[in-house]
């Protein structure tokens, strides 16, 4: 499990309001928010209809053309 180093901002009524953390655990989670969500598109369309490398290249050339 990732550790977290944040420290907490308070407000003037001593409520929690922000938290801090260092940016490179920012970046960690940034990435790791990614790759969940990666994942997540994966396995949506796992099931779909596969298509073939040159039906693929020949789909994104028509949408370059379209431009």
């Amino acid at each position: 499990m990732l550790h977290i180093h944040k420290q907490i901002v308070m407000g003037e009524d001593n409520a929690p309001v922000a938290v801090q953390i260092p940016i490179a655990e920012f970046y960690r989670i940034e990435e790791i928010l990614e790759n969940y969500g990666l994942a997540q598109l994966m396995a949506e369309v796992a099931d779909d209809e596969r298509v073939s490398g040159e039906a693929a290249q020949e789909y994104y050339r028509s949408l370059n053309n379209a431009v």
